[in-house]
């Protein structure tokens, strides 16, 4: 399965994006993919389908909850 975050540069949420990366190769086993984008952006997606969108949320997602779309999502 192949996870990526796309995560704002500009507004600095990288720290947010490799902290979830990291408990999402803790809990998983599966090493997520950083990709620095704009505009406030904040997506999780898990073989190329959004999981979570901060744009949708207006919020960052917690770990437990993208783990868990994440084997939902791999279980279809």
């Amino acid at each position: 399965m192949k996870i990526s975050i796309t995560y704002c540069g500009r507004w600095n949420y990288s720290p947010q994006a490799s902290s979830l990366a990291a408990e999402i190769e803790k809990t998983l086993g599966i090493e997520a993919e950083l990709i620095e984008g704009k505009n406030g952006i904040f997506d999780v997606t898990a073989d190329d389908q959004i999981v979570f969108s901060k744009y949708d949320e207006h919020r960052f997602p917690e770990a437990t909850e993208i783990i868990n779309a994440v084997q939902t999502q791999s279980s279809k």
